[in-house]
């Protein structure tokens, strides 16, 4: 062996002889724990302050191998002691974080192997020991505290392990939660626009169903006023006719009259021509006065009517209610065109029942239906497609059971198919525009179903000819009786 050699050789066993090489091996320990601890916190996510603590867990040990190594100073303890405070600075972080299991199963780990370590170092440095089944006892501690360390240790990355997929699976709910939460919110929007779009709309559709009311009513009152103007038309040309009469007789009259007192101012009076004067004066004056009870009879069926406006049911006797609105508008018809002529046939059961009804409402349903009827047959005789048509309205009468059927017939145009559905709909005519309201048959159907219980029906052949129905109960239905 060389010099050299030989020289290395004694450095060497100088050092082993002269230095505490065990801190360099509990310094590699206390590395591994702090590791361990860093990687069980997350490094260390849950208690940041450590990271120092536990970066520098190793220092303490490799400052110390150096300075006594350079004193020259060897003790056998300072690896021991060194455990101790690497036990002591883990514990410290550990309890910090004690709520978080994990951590709470590492200082149960070191809890085990710092205890025997702290009882062996005690013993050491006071120089005591057990007695010799103690100390047995106590030797197989330190092989336990091994497999206490690793068992709990593998307990506390486990519960990690549950801890983390706890933590992933309540991120993923709160994630999800976030998003309801974000589609609730996003859906509450679209109701919130949606509700206020509704509203509008609703507000929209209010305003126009109080224009379509308000003109709703100015189109019956516009339906009643035409046919208060149908009626009138036919009341005038009914009462012209006795005032005509009267008219005549009255200028008759006033001639026979200057006649009369001519005769009386000769001196040779003729007695026969005077009393033949005064029996054609008698005369004339009936005639006066049955005219004017005809008139004065109309006028007052007409006020009869108007006061039967009041809603009230009242015995009614619908062939005359029949008879005189087919006059009635017959003449208003020919009030507004002298060159129309028509046939009107009468077919009136005799001794038919008095119905309780409204004859002032009947009268406008008659009046609509009379006024279509002549309106139909005058359109086809103007149309000129069939030579010798004689226009022809009828109305019949008759009892069925325990009701009575009015019914209006005409050989006019007829109704297609396609508008016969929609005849008793509100503001649906034939007419052309500024001659109808569409209200006239609506109103009809609403007086005859719902305000007298009964049925109004059409049937109809195009080109030949149009027959409503009317059917009334003789008696109106009376209310349930209340408990």
């Amino acid at each position: 062996m060389n010099d050299e050699a030989r020289y290395w050789k004694e450095q060497a066993l100088y050092w082993k002889t002269h230095a505490n090489w065990d801190l360099l091996s509990v310094a590699t320990l206390g590395l591994m724990l702090a590791i361990l601890v860093r990687s069980l916190l997350d490094k260390p996510r849950y208690l940041p302050a450590a990271r120092a603590w536990l970066l520098g867990l190793w220092v303490p040990a490799v400052v110390g191998f150096g300075v006594t190594g350079a004193l020259h100073y060897v003790n056998h303890l300072l690896d021991e002691w060194y455990q101790l405070f690497a036990y002591g600075v883990v514990a410290a972080v550990l309890w910090q974080v004690r709520t978080y299991r994990p951590a709470a199963s590492m200082l149960w780990a070191i809890a085990l192997p710092a205890l025997y370590r702290a009882i062996a170092l005690g013993q050491k440095t006071l120089g005591l020991t057990f007695v010799k089944p103690l100390d047995e006892y106590f030797k197989s501690l330190g092989k336990l505290n091994i497999i206490w360390f690793f068992g709990l240790l593998f307990v506390a990355f486990y519960q990690k392990k549950v801890l983390a997929k706890e933590q992933a699976r309540r991120a993923e709910e709160e994630q999800q939660r976030r998003q309801i939460a974000a589609r609730n919110a996003e859906l509450e929007r679209l109701v919130a626009e949606r509700t206020a779009t509704l509203t509008h709309q609703a507000e929209e559709l209010q305003t126009a169903l109080t224009e379509l009311r308000a003109t709703q009513q100015q189109l019956i009152q516009r339906e009643k006023m035409a046919s208060l103007g149908e009626l009138t038309a036919g009341i005038a040309h009914e009462i012209q006719n006795p005032l005509n009469f009267v008219n005549n007789f009255a200028d008759v009259s006033q001639e026979l009259v200057a006649e009369l007192e001519e005769e009386q101012t000769r001196p040779a009076r003729d007695a026969g021509l005077e009393d033949e004067l005064l029996n054609d004066l008698r005369h004339n004056l009936h005639k006066i006065n049955l005219h004017g009870q005809r008139a004065a009879s109309i006028v007052r069926g007409m006020l009869a009517h108007s006061r039967q406006t009041t809603g009230e049911r009242a015995p009614t006797d619908v062939n005359a209610l029949a008879d005189e609105y087919l006059r009635l508008a017959y003449h208003g018809l020919r009030a507004k065109d002298k060159a129309f002529n028509a046939t009107l046939e009468t077919k009136l059961a005799p001794s038919l029942p008095r119905i309780e009804a409204v004859a002032g409402d009947l009268g406008r349903v008659l009046l609509n239906l009379f006024t279509n009827a002549f309106y139909a047959v005058q359109q086809r005789q103007l149309a000129g497609a069939d030579p010798g048509y004689a226009p022809t309205v009828v109305v019949r009468t008759r009892q069925v059971g325990p009701a009575v059927e009015l019914i209006v017939a005409d050989n006019g145009e007829g109704i297609p198919e396609a508008m016969r559905q929609k005849i008793f709909q509100p503001f649906f005519t034939t007419k052309p525009a500024g001659q109808g309201t569409g209200l006239g048959l609506s109103l009809s159907h609403d007086i005859v179903v719902e305000g007298h219980g009964g049925a109004l029906t059409v049937e109809s052949q195009e080109g030949r000819g149009t027959e409503f129905t009317i059917r009334l109960p003789i008696r109106a239905a009376q209310p349930e009786a209340r408990p």
